[in-house]
């Protein structure tokens, strides 16, 4: 099943990226992955004027400090992101039958069976809003990830259609995809709602790059613990020496008491007793204090330590596209040897089959991983191929 929160693609970034620069006056000097981009006094933009030396790749290393890397979590593109955003955050395009081929579902793409014809007729005119958002993943000490992922809602149903978040990134230029709307049509109001609606699709996407910064974080936070406890540990073997020494020169001191003939001496060995024997009881007490506290697990130590590790998932949307798209069916003509089928499902443009389609004998649901087989005795899927007719 496709995602429904579509990471940006390097392609799609390196288009965006070359396109919004040509469109404010840089200049772009190519040499492989190598770009070198100028940009002019004057020029309205975020950007400081002067050359950029980038280097295209996903997280690709640059070779020298002078270089700047372009990937979709890349600094320079979150730039550029943030000050095209500034410029046009929202926009409108149409995806019609016409200006998009008819997609053929992974499930049929790479299944034996031949589409021998393909035909879309589309009922409905509908509407969608595609955003882009930022994921900021963050903890309070050392972690930080910038994502980027695109995802598409029907204004109406409310439905999430990653196949058109798919198509956009696809599809649009800096031209068709980002045109200035003083008026969009939707109201703010409910395109706040469904950004709300859209933002738990986006994190569980990302779900994977969180665990494993959680795990990470929380890696650092168990040594972190560790450390602590052991530090304790020593303070409390040092404490117990200081106590075995207090001990001791009390025990001496009783010695003296017992041995001392002159008044002045005597009182003088009992304040000087008096004062180990307060100092002893603050060492004790300490130890008790330490001794409770390694038992609970040093609870105050570790919600400090932990909350300095906890992560936060930063959601912010960068842009929107209001698409018009249509919907509808689309008819599949299938050929399997001699066995023919008409199969007609739901379909919208730019979005995709939007229904699923499932095995007729088993029940299973066709997918890219159980794709449709054969047509002998109706639609089978991989998972039943053979199974008595």
């Amino acid at each position: 099943m496709t995602d429904a929160a579509i990471a940006v693609t390097q392609s799609a970034v390196e288009q965006f990226t070359e396109q919004y620069l040509a469109s404010i006056g840089c200049s772009i000097e190519k040499q492989g992955g190598r770009w070198a981009v100028t940009v002019p006094e004057g020029t309205e933009t975020e950007l400081a004027t002067g050359q950029y030396i980038l280097r295209c790749g996903d997280e690709q290393s640059t070779e020298n400090e002078d270089e700047e890397p372009l990937h979709p979590e890349s600094s320079f593109f979150q730039t550029i992101l943030e000050d095209s955003s500034g410029r046009c955050p929202v926009g409108n395009i149409s995806i019609d039958a016409g200006s998009t081929d008819i997609a053929i579902p992974n499930w049929l793409r790479t299944s034996d069976v031949e589409v021998s014809e393909v035909d879309f007729s589309p009922y409905y005119d509908r509407t969608a809003l595609v955003f882009l958002f930022t994921l900021d993943i963050e903890t309070v000490s050392d972690y930080q990830t910038e994502l980027l992922r695109s995802v598409a809602v029907d204004v109406r149903s409310e439905v999430v259609l990653p196949g058109l978040a798919d198509t956009l990134l696809e599809k649009t230029s800096l031209e068709r995809g980002t045109t200035e709307s003083d008026a969009p049509r939707i109201e703010t109001s409910r395109a706040e709602k469904l950004i709300d609606h859209v933002r738990p699709t986006v994190v569980e996407e990302v779900r994977p790059t969180i665990n494993d910064i959680h795990q990470e974080a929380s890696r650092a936070a168990d040594a972190e613990v560790e450390e602590y406890r052991q530090m304790q540990q020593q303070r409390m073997e040092e404490l117990e020496e200081t106590v075995a020494s207090l001990s001791s020169r009390i025990d001496e001191l009783n010695r003296e008491i017992n041995q001392e003939s002159g008044r002045e001496e005597h009182v003088e060995v009992l304040k000087k007793r008096k004062g180990l024997k307060s100092e002893l009881d603050e060492v004790e007490a300490e130890i008790e204090d330490l001794r409770n506290r390694r038992e609970q697990g040093f609870p105050d130590k570790q919600r400090e330590i932990r909350d300095r590790h906890s992560i936060e998932v930063v959601v912010t949307p960068r842009s929107m596209t209001e698409v018009d798209y249509e919907s509808g069916e689309a008819e599949f003509e299938l050929a399997d040897g001699s066995w023919r089928e008409s199969l007609t499902v739901g379909y919208g443009s730019g979005v995709g089959v939007t229904e699923d389609v499932y095995c007729e004998n088993c029940n299973q649901r066709l997918s890219e991983q159980n794709p449709l087989r054969s047509l002998s005795g109706g639609l089978r899927c991989s998972e039943c191929r053979g199974a008595d007719n």
